[in-house]
């Protein structure tokens, strides 16, 4: 699952692989917004931590990675 994270005063947004599923990465999300948690936490695909301040938080986009055409074809 990707997830692009976007933070306030920084020219890039994060993205990562998640192999959470996105109802689960909603919840975490939802509580570092509500302020039940200071940092948002997420883990990637390789078993690496990405933590983002609460208060800095802009968006963060959940959707399905995109499937990549490997091959040639006739058209």
């Amino acid at each position: 699952m990707e997830v692009k994270i976007g933070v306030q005063h920084a020219p890039r947004e994060i993205v990562l692989e998640s192999g959470q599923s996105a109802d689960e990465v909603e919840r975490v999300v939802a509580d570092a917004l509500a302020g039940k948690a200071p940092l948002l936490s997420l883990t990637d695909e390789h078993g690496r931590k990405v933590l983002v301040p609460s208060e800095r938080l802009a968006y963060v986009e959940i959707g399905q990675p995109t499937a990549r055409r490997v091959g040639f074809s006739t058209i």
